[in-house]
């Protein structure tokens, strides 16, 4: 596999649930990487999330391939697009929040490592609109909530109330069962913090 992510011929193959884990790790190194520092706060963020879905040991063990993948050289457009041909919508916005998650462990945001997950959420198939979304969780402006709901402060109560609709049917954690319970309760996050920014919106134009 290393030789091949090298030199860009690593496959991607939606076969097991572990296929889906070996590609974050592939795109959790690039953006360990982006700055051109492995903060020892991003490889504890990596630890918790790989021993909590797997236990020590096998958790271990993807944490021994991340190591060797930090080594490698490799086309993060190719292996994102090869990724994206294979993973479902929602499997998708998960992984970006994922490295949002990574790339924010030590408190701040490099604009080279939001750059390169804005590429790669454009290579796996992301729409900008969503994209904006799950960075809102992470990026926070005065805008944020409008950005989670992916509708603008000028959006009426009506179409404020079909964005979340719709969004509550995209994000909901069900969607994403069959990747593991860590991967369920990354979802649950989102759908909580899409919950809160409706809330807040609501509260702050007196909807019902």
């Amino acid at each position: 596999m290393f030789d091949g992510m090298s030199s860009g011929k690593y496959e991607y193959r939606q076969t097991q649930t572990g296929d889906f884990n070996i590609s974050l790790l592939v795109l959790t190194a690039a953006v360990m990487k982006a700055d051109g520092v492995v903060k020892r706060s991003e490889l504890d963020y990596v630890k918790q999330y790989y021993y909590s879905n797997f236990g020590r040991e096998q958790g271990a063990q993807y944490i021994k391939m991340l190591g060797e993948i930090l080594k490698q050289e490799f086309n993060v457009r190719e292996v994102s697009s090869q990724i994206g041909r294979y993973m479902d919508y929602s499997s998708k916005l998960l992984l970006i929040q994922y490295l949002f998650g990574i790339a924010l462990a030590d408190g701040q945001h490099d604009p080279s490592e939001i750059s390169l997950i804005q590429s790669i959420s454009g290579y796996i198939g992301i729409s900008r609109q969503d994209y904006e979304s799950v960075k809102a969780m992470f990026v926070k402006d005065t805008d944020s909530a409008y950005k989670i709901l992916e509708v603008s402060p000028d959006a009426s109560d009506d179409e404020i109330k079909k964005a979340y609709r719709e969004l509550a049917k995209k994000y909901h954690p069900d969607k994403v069962n069959h990747l593991g319970d860590e991967v369920r309760k990354a979802a649950e996050e989102k759908f909580t913090k899409l919950n809160a920014a409706y809330e807040a919106v609501k509260q702050e134009r007196g909807m019902n």
